[in-house]
């Protein structure tokens, strides 16, 4: 995935109940598991990790925080941050990601903020979205501006946030079987 990635959101590609079945077959071969924070998605990153047969054994649940002061209260996010810069910024979705994996008590937080429309927000265009995922190895955002309506803007955001932790997950892996090997 290639951060500030421009995208049509208008008929993707790729299927996301795919995806999230993947990251859940990731979470269960690395023992970790998943919180998920939302806001422009509302529920549907959850929703696609819980259609998964076996979500349980390592989804630990969800904070849809769609009014911004809920991102602070329950997600931790930097009041002033949310003052000077707005829900739609990328430190945002990072410390949505970090509020969520703590108060969840997951090995990895996800999140999703952004304007799905149909009018700009935050000074930000329809489109634009950050996505984060922090786990025991960092933290990852992702800038994407999208074109398509609302729904699509809305699905695309949720599948991409769940490739980025994807993405993570086998990166993790692949540490965790270079040090169990010795370091080859």
């Amino acid at each position: 995935m290639i951060p500030d990635a421009v995208r049509n959101a208008e008929g993707a590609a790729g299927d996301t109940g795919a995806v999230a079945a993947d990251v859940l077959r990731l979470l269960a071969e690395s023992n970790g598991t998943v919180a998920v924070a939302e806001s422009l998605t509302g529920g549907m990153v959850a929703a696609e990790l819980t259609a998964v047969p076996g979500a349980s054994r390592s989804f630990r649940g969800s904070v849809t925080a769609y009014a911004t002061e809920l991102k602070h209260r329950v997600l931790g996010v930097d009041a002033e941050l949310l003052a000077a810069e707005g829900a739609v910024n990328a430190q945002v979705a990072a410390e949505m990601a970090a509020g969520v994996r703590r108060v969840l008590g997951a090995s990895w937080g996800i999140a999703t903020t952004g304007v799905a429309g149909p009018d700009p927000q935050d000074g930000q265009p329809v489109g634009t979205v950050f996505v984060a995922v922090e786990g025991p190895g960092g933290r990852k955002t992702a800038r994407l501006r999208l074109n398509g309506s609302r729904a699509e803007i809305r699905r695309e955001s949720a599948r991409t946030v769940l490739e980025l932790l994807a993405s993570e997950l086998r990166e993790n892996l692949r540490g965790q079987d270079t040090e169990q090997n010795g370091g080859i």
